[in-house]
């Protein structure tokens, strides 16, 4: 595997770090915070957005519904476009409509435009995700150097979530057209710089022509499915529509698998889910993302709604988890480098567990310092080490023209998850609602929710711990064979 930026370097440690490297991977990084800040900045200003375009609660749910739906629903497509159409190429056009979506969404009057504009700006972010991603994975040499690489690139992530919050409560104030026009600046300055410092990327040249019959079902099947799920709490899960819905998913999957089992070219080479790694970077992605989103909602309603923390309150609680996730950055390649991911992935989503189970014994009077605060670290400390690691173990051992494949399967995971546990969350708090809402009888109801967040990341807990015992395993295997081969000697050596 070797570095587009040098064809003939050798992807060893002895890389070094390029003033040009640099410079990719922070147009890159710009292109994830922006993804991020978006999905942060718009859920604190959703009611100056009703109140302006007198939009009624299940249409201000579409706003960020509809990011939902184009990022999750187009993201397999969006990694296999970027294999093979050309990374570089696929990454700058995405980003530019993503610029012009932003725009639109600041200038429009209407909620159907504002919605339509959402649906485009996670579009566009479905294809410049596993783009960037695989671009890192195909310019920077397995081991220290993209393990570096995407330590950074994912603590990005978390400091666009962090930074979203707090900007919004900043910018709301003043306005909420705001919040909807600052991604544009940022993404049209990282698209000039993009077409400077991106390394050109080939197509691939050697593919089974393009799977079109691949890429509808699978297309289908992911905006059906995070359709179902997001409209699942207000229809009902025991709806007709629903489980009519549900069944149609299972028949589109049923139908693509097929597709991708006979396809010369596949959308998903499904013969990348026979690696152990790969399938638990995937459950793992589900379950971190998953359980943090629900965790997430509840604790913003519990601040807000409970506590009567405006939204710049809030989001200053949050700071904690992101800061600590920011300033960790550059330290966890070298973590990784030392540890490995198989560890790396256990303990982390162990700290989680701890701080959502922390957080269920809150009340209507915390100490932020004793009751909230232990919480935050412990989670930001998990996504700190969690995050990059699933990045890491999902994309090594893959070869240069799968990457954008295997991009979009991560990240198709991540949001699905996200789509999904919320979903569940939001159920289980509406199926305990109190008859008579009193602030505690409120707090009680909330109280289930985080259970079942904290028992998502119990169960990636326990995914992930299946690689730690394979690994013994497969030790234990190795030394059996290698004492079976060696020499007998006269004697056999007797141990307590």
């Amino acid at each position: 595997m070797t570095s587009p930026l040098n064809p003939s370097a050798s992807p060893s440690p002895a890389v070094r770090w390029t003033p040009r490297l640099w410079g990719t991977l922070l147009v890159l990084c710009a292109a994830m915070f922006l993804d991020a800040l978006d999905v942060s900045m718009v859920g604190v200003a959703l009611p100056s957005i009703g109140a302006d375009l007198d939009l009624s609660t299940s249409t201000l749910q579409w706003i960020v519904s509809g990011y939902i739906l184009g990022y999750g629903g187009l993201l397999l497509l969006g990694g296999r476009t970027a294999d093979l159409l050309g990374r570089r190429q696929v990454f700058l056009v995405a980003l530019g409509v993503f610029a012009l979506a932003s725009l639109l969404g600041g200038l429009v009057d209407s909620g159907p435009l504002l919605i339509a504009s959402r649906f485009i700006k996670g579009l566009s972010a479905a294809f410049t995700a596993p783009a960037g991603l695989s671009i890192i994975t195909t310019t920077f040499p397995e081991g220290p150097l993209r393990n570096r690489a995407l330590s950074i690139y994912t603590t990005c992530a978390a400091t666009g979530f962090s930074m979203g919050l707090v900007l919004s409560g900043l910018l709301t104030e003043a306005s909420w057209r705001l919040t909807m026009l600052l991604p544009a600046p940022i993404a049209l300055i990282a698209l000039l710089a993009g077409l400077k410092l991106l390394p050109r990327s080939a197509r691939e040249e050697n593919h089974q022509g393009y799977d079109i019959p691949g890429a509808v079902l699978g297309t289908a099947s992911m905006l059906l499915l995070v359709f179902t799920v997001v409209q699942a709490p207000e229809v009902g899960w025991a709806s007709a529509r629903t489980l009519l819905s549900f069944l149609a998913v299972a028949v589109l999957l049923t139908a693509f698998v097929l597709v991708e089992r006979r396809s010369a070219g596949p959308l998903v080479r499904l013969g990348v889910l026979r690696s152990g790694n790969q399938v638990r970077a995937q459950l793992g992605a589900v379950a971190f993302f998953g359980s943090y989103v629900g965790f997430q909602f509840l604790t913003t309603l519990y601040m807000q709604s409970l506590l009567g923390w405006s939204a710049l309150h809030t989001a200053l609680a949050f700071l904690p988890a992101g800061a600590l996730v920011a300033v960790s950055s550059t330290k966890v390649g070298s973590i990784v480098d030392r540890f490995g991911t198989r560890r790396l992935i256990p303990a982390g989503f162990a700290l989680m567990v701890a701080g959502y189970a922390l957080f269920l014994n809150v009340d209507l009077d915390p100490v932020y310092a004793v009751a909230i605060l232990p919480s935050m670290l412990l989670i930001g400390a998990a996504c700190a080490l969690v995050f990059p690691s699933l990045n890491i173990q999902a994309t090594n051992g893959v070869e240069d023209h799968e990457q954008g494949m295997v991009s979009g399967l991560l990240n198709t995971s991540v949001q699905v998850g996200g789509a999904i546990f919320l979903a569940v969350v939001t159920a289980v708090v509406t199926a305990n609602a109190p008859e008579h809402a009193t602030p505690q009888a409120v707090l009680d109801s909330y109280r289930p929710g985080f259970v079942v967040a904290t028992a998502i990341a119990l169960a990636g807990l326990l995914i992930s711990l299946t690689g730690v015992r394979e690994r013994r395993a497969r030790r234990s295997v190795v030394v059996a064979r290698s004492t079976a081969t060696e020499p007998k000697p006269d004697r056999v050596p007797v141990h307590d």
